[in-house]
């Protein structure tokens, strides 16, 4: 537990956190929608700093990341928690748990850090839950790899606030975004959450100059109508055809097990949506399939990244530009 830094103080002990977009206002012992940040004593708290309660070694292509340093490992780490309740959440039994007193193993900033460096992990990733509500803790960690070489990136809804984004974003060198949907309908009502937020946050990511790619996971009957997608692939385009774009399967899970699993087809339905819209990188995902899952030169049309799934096979790119016709392909390629 730690001083939360992103909050301020009100009248009668209240508290506004100042984490994500929902700005939520806290009485005396109560705790934010994230479950996991209280009002103590009139002070904001966290309650999970250094406590991680999931702990991997990944491959950067199971973030979703294509063309942040294909075939690196990266340190994953999440706590409880999360700001949203979304009802197909696959990592429901953390995001969604109620907060235990000193649940989870102990990972300080120091230690993760430490650790990268003797094992000689070249990034740490802030995923499996939404960081955003564990902010300091994640950028105490950041700080620290920062001064050592590590590279830092996050997966995140993009629901954070334009203060924990400036504080951010010194630190992040990638980061990919959810976006769940193209209806506000859709992130009310099963999502929790709200979409213009998430919006305004990809263009900025992206206009800061962060590498940033984005995932949609297709629900079938939910978000996988044409007029949908194709929203999506034009909302994309228009901040950048550099943009990569993740179109992901779903499969039944937490409050939607009714809902059968997305089909291929749909995937790559979608995939000749954005391509169409002018996407220049469009991947599908959930379901290995080499050819939609590899990387293409925009130019000459050569495969210049094969993948399985999250496994890299090949990687031909050479200092940013495709070996064949040396046009640049966008993304951060060197260590």
């Amino acid at each position: 537990m730690k001083k939360a830094l992103l909050y301020k103080k009100l009248k009668d002990n209240k508290v506004t956190c100042l984490a994500c977009n929902n700005y939520c206002e806290i009485a005396l012992n109560n705790y934010g929608i994230c479950g996991v940040r209280k009002n103590i004593d009139g002070e904001l708290y966290l309650l999970v700093y250094g406590k991680a309660v999931a702990v991997n070694i990944d491959p950067i292509e199971k973030k979703p990341l294509f063309h942040f340093l294909p075939g690196s490992a990266a340190f994953s780490l999440g706590t409880i928690g999360c700001n949203f309740k979304c009802k197909f959440c696959q990592n429901w039994d953390i995001s969604q748990r109620v907060i235990e007193e000193d649940y989870g193993e102990n990972w300080l900033p120091e230690r993760i850090v430490k650790f990268c460096k003797e094992k000689d992990i070249p990034i740490i990733a802030y995923t499996y839950n939404e960081p955003t509500i564990w902010t300091e803790y994640a950028l105490d960690t950041m700080k620290l790899a920062h001064q050592e070489g590590i590279r830092n990136v996050w997966v995140s809804n993009g629901f954070m606030s334009n203060e924990t984004l400036d504080a951010i974003i010194p630190y992040l060198d990638a980061i990919n975004v959810d976006l769940k949907s193209f209806s506000p309908g859709f992130y009310r009502d099963i999502a929790s959450g709200a979409i213009e937020p998430v919006k305004k946050n990809i263009r900025k990511i992206w206009e800061k100059g962060v590498w940033e790619e984005v995932t949609t996971l297709v629900i079938p009957g939910k978000n996988d109508s044409d007029k949908e997608l194709e929203k999506i692939a034009e909302f994309l385009v228009k901040i950048s055809p550099d943009l990569p774009w993740h179109i992901s399967a779903f499969y039944p899970a937490y409050k939607m097990l009714d809902v059968p699993p997305t089909p291929q087809e749909t995937l790559i339905k979608a995939y000749h949506i954005g391509k169409k819209a002018g996407l220049k990188y469009v991947y599908t995902g959930n379901i290995p399939n080499s050819r939609y899952e590899s990387t293409y030169c925009p130019k000459c049309g050569k495969k210049i990244i094969e993948r399985w799934g999250i496994g890299l096979i090949e990687n031909k790119i050479k200092k940013g530009h495709c070996p064949y016709c040396g046009a640049e392909i966008a993304g951060r390629w060197e260590k």
